[in-house]
């Protein structure tokens, strides 16, 4: 089976999130940016990715997730005593310090840890914990396993080994920063906190503090390389990439949730396929947007929809396919308008039925 030369798969979203603290910085202050001169709420693509990592392991059935950690000879350990119960505790670790040590991985004796953050697949643990106990001294042997049989999260999002560049895998997938269509102005949340046993003739807060906030209408995009991911899984490629597309719409970053409850579907979704190169639309909130009578979401969806117009008639071809959920009569115009579960498996099929078509 042979995939499409080109196969990209650009997401464009518009999503409004009410006062909330979603991305901070490391002050607490919500992440901002100066896009077209003016500021800008943002949240980061890293925040973002993290939470689809979790939306795939929490929410998408037989999601084969990987784990990045510092924890590595512990989790060889464990897979070493899962085949071997009979060894102990103590020789497992010291096993797998073994096994990592034969793969190039660096770690530290006193912390048991590696010295870097490392992605890792399930599968790559197991064969690491296999190949130590058969005794195999030839350290390819162990470079291999960690190349073999990667996690969907690893080819698309990519991992970097500085240690070992043959080690790394470039991601199938890129998501930009989250920015508001419009300016925004950091607001402060005074408040207090009684203290419940406080007896009643000391009035006053236990505790004072405040709180940074905005609220905003975000831009969000992303965009994944089917061919890269066709190359390393094959015949899941049409459900791990419709399931990226479904992780990126539902998930949402953890920073705050508990105070603001800020947890929100998107405004609006288009989905385009493409066989030239990836096409960020985010030049159309260049000039922020102005709210009017129907705020910020209505607009921004317009404007979105010309400049993709715009961009497509001067610069590049239009989609293959364009799909779309929202009540946008705009968006009618620009894409196949369905309920989001519905686009999710048209597009599934789209994959698979486009995977074996070597492109003309």
């Amino acid at each position: 089976m042979n995939i499409k030369n080109r196969f990209f798969i650009d997401i464009h979203v518009l999503q409004t999130v009410p006062p909330s603290c979603v991305n901070r910085d490391d002050t607490g202050s919500p992440k901002t940016a100066v896009y077209g001169g003016t500021s800008r709420a943002r949240v980061s693509s890293q925040s973002w990715k993290h939470a689809m990592r979790e939306y795939f392991k929490n929410d998408i059935e037989n999601s084969n997730c990987g784990s990045r950690t510092k924890y590595l000879p512990s989790l060889v350990a464990d897979e070493i005593r899962k085949i071997s119960p009979d060894i102990d505790e103590e020789k497992a670790v010291k096993l797998g310090m073994k096994a990592l040590k034969n793969a190039g991985i660096k770690t530290d004796e006193k912390s048991l840890q590696n010295s870097a953050l490392f992605f890792i697949s399930k599968s790559q643990i197991k064969a690491l914990a296999e190949l130590v106990l058969e005794n195999v001294e030839d350290k390819k042997e162990y470079q291999n396993a960690l190349k073999s049989n990667p996690a969907f999260d690893i080819i698309l999002f990519g991992r970097m080994v500085a240690d070992d560049p043959s080690l790394n895998y470039d991601a199938a997938a890129q998501v930009a920063h989250a920015i508001s269509t419009h300016e925004v102005h950091t607001e402060y949340d005074y408040f207090t906190a009684v203290d419940d046993e406080q007896k009643s003739d000391n009035a006053g807060a236990g505790h004072l503090g405040t709180i940074e906030y905005n609220s905003s209408t975000l831009y969000r995009y992303a965009t994944l390389n089917v061919n890269e991911l066709y190359k390393w899984l094959q015949e899941d490629t049409p459900k791990v990439a419709a399931d990226f597309v479904k992780a990126f719409v539902y998930s949402m970053p953890t920073g705050k949730q508990n105070t603001f409850a800020n947890r929100t579907l998107p405004d609006m979704i288009y989905v385009t396929v493409r066989s030239d190169q990836p096409v960020n639309l985010s030049g159309a909130f260049e000039k922020a947007v102005r709210a009017d009578k129907k705020g910020y979401a209505s607009e921004s969806c317009e404007k979105l929809l010309s400049y993709a117009e715009e961009t497509y008639s001067m610069f590049c071809d239009k989609p293959e396919l364009a799909l779309g959920c929202g009540h946008s009569e705009k968006l009618s115009e620009c894409a196949e308008v369905m309920p989001f579960d519905k686009l999710y498996e048209k597009l599934r099929c789209y994959i698979a039925n486009n995977c074996g078509k070597e492109q003309q």
